[in-house]
């Protein structure tokens, strides 16, 4: 017997949520530490080049989403709800930065003896995060997630206060 002769896709599909949370969490904690390691004041000063209002307020968020929402995509908490401020960051960025560089995200320009060259990144990556977010809003973020663990926590509680019919 082979490993996909005991695959079946429709009682397998609830664990595809897991690397979307892991590669969409970690990927979007990675790029606000990043911008933390820099200093917020650095980010602050790419959004006043950009004309951003509130610079330096919009850094923070921005970092702040990225770091926040990332943990808890990852974690699989609040995934809806963090989903929203999180696609707002993807889309500001496609729209201020990666829009006028195309749709691909990798440009190879030479290739010298220090190594690969690349131009500037397209909005292809940005469409692939909200895309694994939407993915997770409408399937769940799946098993190991903590709004599993809240929502049966919420049910055993409700459940406990919903009175039951007397017994005769």
């Amino acid at each position: 017997m082979t490993l996909l002769h005991n695959f079946h896709p429709i009682s397998n599909a609830r664990w595809s949520s897991i690397p979307l949370r892991l590669i969409v969490g970690y990927g979007f904690m990675e790029h606000g530490f990043a911008k933390l390691s820099r200093g917020p004041n650095a980010f602050a000063a790419v959004l006043q080049a950009m004309n951003v209002p509130d610079p330096h307020l919009m850094a923070s968020l921005t970092i702040l989403i990225e770091l926040l929402g990332g943990l808890a995509v990852l974690l699989g908490a609040f995934v809806t709800l963090a989903s929203l401020p999180m696609t707002g960051v993807l889309l500001v960025a496609m729209f201020k930065v990666h829009l006028p560089y195309g749709f691909s995200s990798i440009k190879l320009l030479a290739v010298t003896a220090a190594g690969a060259k690349f131009g500037p990144v397209g909005y292809e990556i940005i469409l692939l995060y909200i895309a694994c977010l939407a993915a997770l809003v409408i399937a769940g973020p799946g098993p190991f997630a903590i709004d599993g663990l809240i929502g049966k926590r919420f049910e055993a509680r409700t459940r406990s206060r919903v009175p039951q019919p007397a017994v005769r």
